[in-house]
């Protein structure tokens, strides 16, 4: 099936909304939030809240050169060229092979957070993260706008595909 022109303008305006918000967001914490130095607690930065019902959030400027949570980061060469191809097949499914129109808007989420972490890599050399959270006293991984959009898109098409099977088997 080929993507409809309504859904093709879906993916371009969902897709990009998302990049520009991540890269203004990006460039804001470059510019003006000073980087982490020595990745200790509670990283400085500004505070958002803290303990509203458990959960600490603050806005901090921390790199990441390698994949979630810093991963592979000796190999961002292959890395990016990894993510690269793995856009470019995602674009491909979307417009031609994706049967399913629920998972347009979870796919468009994936390609256009992967963009926008490939992007930070050609401007500068690493990916800049700025969301932390302390939930309930575990410290998690500092994360960025497109980070969250991959991880929002997966979970979107794990529970369309759960539903999509629970719907075939009724």
């Amino acid at each position: 099936m080929v993507i409809s022109k309504k859904n093709g303008i879906i993916f371009f305006i969902l897709g990009f909304s998302l990049f520009l918000t991540d890269f203004l967001t990006k460039f804001f914490t470059q510019k003006w939030i000073p980087l982490i130095r020595g990745q200790s607690y509670p990283y400085g930065g500004i505070k958002v809240f803290k303990d509203f019902l458990g959960v600490e959030f603050s806005i901090v400027h921390a790199t990441n050169k390698g994949a979630a949570w810093g991963l592979f980061s000796d190999f961002q060469f292959y890395l990016i060229c990894l993510r690269i191809i793995l856009i470019i097949a995602l674009i491909i499914y979307i417009f031609y092979y994706n049967k399913h129109e629920s998972s347009i808007i979870a796919l468009t989420l994936i390609v256009f957070g992967a963009f926008g972490n490939i992007v930070d890599y050609f401007l500068y050399g690493h990916v800049i993260d700025m969301l932390h959270f302390v939930l309930w006293g575990y410290d998690f991984p500092v994360f960025n706008v497109a980070d969250s959009a991959i991880c929002i898109g997966i979970f979107w098409l794990l529970m369309a595909s759960w539903f999509i099977k629970s719907e075939k088997e009724n």
